[in-house]
């Protein structure tokens, strides 16, 4: 497993690279804390490019402890399965 730290040559954005064990590579960016993957260098920064884009226009922090995100969905066959267990 590979890392290294590029700097983007325009926007002064610190991007880190991890092969990964694997196989793939994952790209971070360190200033965003936005990461996203590929099967290649440079589609991992392809799609991170893609994500800071999608990131910097909602203008909110994406993260693990979203909210509005919910595990099991609220519907009465879920409660229903509960009982019988």
């Amino acid at each position: 497993m590979g890392s290294s730290l590029l700097p983007a040559m325009s926007s002064g954005r610190e991007i880190r690279l991890i092969e990964e064990d694997e196989g793939g590579w994952s790209a971070i960016d360190e200033g965003l804390g936005v990461a996203s993957c590929g099967d290649t260098r440079e589609e991992a920064l392809e799609m991170l490019d893609e994500a800071v884009a999608l990131h910097t226009e909602v203008g909110e922090a994406v993260t693990d402890e979203d909210p509005d995100e919910v595990g099991v969905p609220d519907v009465p066959w879920f409660d229903d399965a509960d009982k019988a267990a």
